[in-house]
Formats: C-alpha cells, structure tokens, sequence
C-alpha cells in the first residue's frame, strides 16, 4: 500500500509493501481438513493421526514463509557498511534554505538533496551552540551529560571522557573518524576531538566571535579572557584568525573533507562537518562576498550550499554516493537579534536562545541514493539526539546500556518503512530548565519562553502566564494560539510527561539522571607556541 504525506511541499514518493503471500493449495487443503476435524464428528484415530501430520507440515511452512516474506521487506543491508557524514550549519534558520522556503538565499546543492532525500520537518536540537553538539554527539538531552548551556574559552568544563560518542561507536565498527570545523564541547587538551573518538581534528574550539587578544595573564578580568582565534590540528594550535583571516575558514574546512573523502575512500568513514558559518561576525569568501540577494548573510549561507555541493560532486566522482549517508541540519535557530546578519525562522516563532520552535527546529536534510527514497518528508518528531543509535545500528554495532540515552534508531522511518516518529516526544529545555514538551502535533508550554526576535536592546518580555499554554503545531505552526481551555485531556497527558522527566533530568534542579560533566582544575587557554609562527594551509584555487 503507498505511503504518502500530502501535508509536505515534496510528496512521499509511493513505496509498495508487498500483501502476504497466498498460501499454497496443499496449505489451503491442510486447513480445511483441521477444519472440519474440528467441527465435525471425530474421526477415525489414523485419519486424526494424518490431519495432525498434515496441520503440522502446514505450520512449518507457513511459519517459513513469514520469514521469508519478512527478509524479502527488510532493507537489504550493505556489504560494506555507508559512509556517515554529519553537516552541522552554525546559527542557521528554519527559513534560510530554498527546499524550506527561503527566496532569498540561493541554495541549489541543499535543494537538490531535498530531492534526492528526505526532509525532515520536525527534527529538534538544542537553543544555542554547547547543548546542541553535546546533544548530537551523545545522544542525550544536553542537561543529562551537564552542558546545558554556552561555555567560554579556557573553561573548566566539557565533554566527559565517561560518555559514549559517535566516533568513538562507530571506530569500534572499523570506521576511520574525522572532525572538521567548530568543536565547542571544552577546549582543554583533554576535550578535543582526538579524545572523544576522533582520529583527527581541524577546526576552531568554539565560536569565531570568541577571539580576542588575551595572551593567558591571570591578571586579565575574566570577562577579557579571550585569547586568538585559534585553528587547532589535533590537538595543537597551528595559526590564530582573527577578523579578516576568518574569511579563508570555509574553504580550509571544505578543502579538508574533500581530502578526507579521497584518503577513505574504501571506506567506512565518520566525516563530523561542523561549519564556523553562518554564526556572526560573518566572514563569507571573496568568491561569493557581495553575490547574493541577501547581503553578507546571503554570502555565507551560499558559501555553505558551495561547500556542499563540493562534497555531493566529491562522492558522485569517487562513486561513493550510493553508499554514503548525508545528514545536513543546523545546531539551533537563527540568531535573531542580528538582525539581517541573522537569517530567519520562516514561519516559526522565535530564534536562536529560546524554546519557540524557531529557536530549536532545524532545516533537516537526509540524502542516501537507493536507500532513502527521493523527494519525501516526514514531519515525525526527530532530533540530534536520534543520530548517535542511528547512526551505529546503521554500522552493524549495539549501543551501550551502561548508559542512558534520550534518542531512538530512526532507520525505519529514513528508509521508509514508516512515517510514525519512533520516539513519539521531544522535551525543549534552555539551560537547566524544561520549559515545554510535544507529543504529536500538541506542544505544552510551562514557563515563560524567550523569542529573541528582535534587535539588541529592544528584546520584549518573554511570555507571561497563565501557564500551561497548549499550541496544535499541526494547525499553528507559529504557536499563536493557546487551546488549552478546548483540550484539557490533552493537557492532562502531557503534563503527566512532563512529571516523568522531573522524575529522571528535573524540571528546573538537577535530577537523579543527571551525569558530570569532564572537568579541569586549572584550564589554559590554547594557544600559538612563541617561536612556532603560523603554519600556512593552502586553500584550492
């Protein structure tokens, strides 16, 4: 029977699950003589002896024929497992790439993925930079693991060691890990990439506005604790760039992958592409500064969709496309208050810092020729927090039990086998405090949300009671109205979710589910040895 979704702008394509199969006459024959031994007068004992007989040898068959019938369903899993690739946009909106609406930014790469791949309408991260990654590479909401919130350079804090990750699963499945681009889960030595499963690394460790001119005095306020923007290989800092400097970034991370690809190209690889872009100050390169319809922001955004459609061609080149897995999606929604140097959330309320869909629904592409059928969308309810089992069942591994985890496998909803959410709930904490949860299209607000929609200085209040406010995302995607008084069943239902995870993570405290996270006693600012000079990367022509 097709599958179809005519909610979404690109239509499920049709899938056919085959109906069971007939069963044979001898089957057939063998039923109806257990029939009427049933139902009529009894038989003579070496005639009961031949029904039993035959009613066995029926149920062996039937029972080979549902397994056959249910290998035949199965995905046919890949002689060698995919390639992985993970595309984590800085600050992107909802609103800001042409398959979810945007007129402004010109992003034919993404767009070609759309239809090529699957949408995935309703897939969740976290409000701002720290949670979202934590979230991404663990598979936890990002309190359990204790990176609620944003940390700053030469912090004391970061990712534990204790935690399992996604590279370091997957180089258990004999996958070779590489990290390109923005870290920002601790920048202390013991954080970086190389320690939580990647072989290699090349990338800032937070932010590109975090760069300053601090040389590691103890005497600087803390405030004033930023030292140069440092380009870290691994774990040593090979060049600062500041400013200007940071125009060449896209393309040293772009140039890496695609040196990546080409050096694993017998595969499997974990390729983690967090891109600087677009978080401001915005530094798009000289090839597409000024070409957009959409000022210095439209630049980046493109620079992005370039960078992309460099690693779609890098695979359909190698012949890699069949067996490579692309998931493209944004580590939290745009960054408002900047104005036009901030994107947009399309239809969405909010932005970047808060709980309103527009601070946490992310523009989500998953593209897999021959796998995920092309030109779908799935409005389920997803998140980063899905990709860690994803990703590992999809290598032939087990994720770990020693550990709680918040996500779920999505394969059978990319491959199409269903177009139910398999995780059915997604809770929205900013910071320490949870402050809403969805279940279906029904989204229960419980404290006050921040829209951060508007310029520096001008921010408004966020929401006033009565709380609960309860939004059918369904039918108010711009959660405008509050029906609480219409459904109070509904709102029974999800509070009753809602004392669930104050039992486990804490509504506002921290809950018994709640893990450390690493720590470092006397964190140092990473930074260029005296007397090593930068080392200068050569970008492709």
């Amino acid at each position: 029977m097709p599958i179809n979704d005519p909610r979404q702008p690109w239509t499920r394509s049709k899938i056919e699950i085959p109906d069971y199969l007939s069963a044979p006459p001898r089957i057939r024959e063998t039923n109806a003589i257990w029939r009427r031994s049933i139902f009529s007068s009894p038989p003579p004992m070496n005639h009961l002896f031949d029904v039993l007989k035959s009613a066995c040898l029926g149920a062996v068959i039937l029972a080979f024929l549902g397994k056959a019938q249910a290998l035949a369903q199965a995905p046919a899993k890949p002689a060698v497992p995919p390639n992985i690739i993970v595309i984590l946009v800085d600050d992107l909106g909802y609103g800001d790439v042409g398959c979810y609406g945007s007129t402004l930014n010109r992003t034919p790469n993404c767009d070609r993925m759309a239809m090529e791949g699957m949408k995935l309408t309703s897939f969740y991260a976290a409000p701002v930079c720290t949670p979202s990654r934590a979230s991404l590479l663990t598979g936890c909401y990002a309190k359990r693991v204790s990176l609620p919130a944003v940390i700053f350079p030469a912090a004391k804090f970061g990712l534990s060691a204790e935690e399992h990750t996604i590279p370091q699963l997957l180089k258990d499945q004999g996958y070779a890990t590489e990290c390109i681009g923005k870290w920002h889960v601790g920048d202390q030595p013991e954080f970086l990439p190389t320690h939580r499963g990647f072989e290699h690394y090349l990338g800032f460790p937070y932010s590109n506005d975090m760069g300053g001119e601090w040389d590691g005095s103890p005497d600087t306020p803390p405030g004033a604790r930023k030292p140069p923007m440092p380009l870290v290989r691994d774990e040593e800092v090979i060049d600062t760039m500041n400013g200007a400097k940071q125009d060449k970034i896209e393309q040293i991370y772009t140039d890496e992958a695609v040196k990546f690809i080409h050096e694993h190209k017998g595969g499997p690889f974990f390729l983690y592409l967090a891109h600087t872009a677009v978080h401001v100050p915005l530094h798009p390169g000289q090839a597409f500064r000024g070409k957009s319809k959409n000022g210095t922001y439209g630049d980046w955004v493109e620079e992005v969709d370039a960078s992309t459609g460099r690693i779609l061609d890098t695979l359909h080149e190698m012949k890699l496309s069949e067996n490579t897995l692309i998931l493209f999606t944004s580590d939290n929604g745009p960054w408002l208050i900047q104005g036009r140097d901030g994107g947009t959330a399309g239809p969405l309320r909010g932005g970047k810092g808060g709980t309103f869909e527009g601070g946490m629904r992310e523009p989500t592409i998953a593209w897999w020729p021959g796998h995920i059928p092309a030109g779908t969308s799935s409005d389920a309810v997803t998140g980063e927090i899905d990709l860690l089992p994803t990703f590992v069942k999809l290598a032939g591994g087990i994720v770990p039990t020693d550990k709680k985890i918040d996500g779920v496998d999505l394969l059978p909803l990319l491959l199409g086998q269903t177009n139910e959410s398999p995780r059915g709930v997604q809770y929205y904490f900013d910071g320490n405090q949870l402050q809403a949860v969805r279940r279906g299209p029904w989204k229960l607000a419980i404290a006050p949300q921040r829209e951060n929609n508007r310029p520096k200085g001008q921010q408004q209040a966020p929401t006033q009671p009565p709380f609960p406010k309860l939004y059918n995302l369904e039918s108010d995607i711009g959660e405008s109205t509050d029906v609480t008084a219409q459904h109070p069943d509904v709102v029974k239902e999800l509070q009753a979710l809602i004392s669930k995870m104050d039992a486990d993570l804490g509504i506002k405290g921290k809950g018994r589910g709640v893990r450390p996270p690493g720590y470092v006693a006397n964190p140092k600012p990473l930074l260029l040895r005296t007397g090593t000079g930068s080392r200068t990367i050569s970008v492709s022509p």
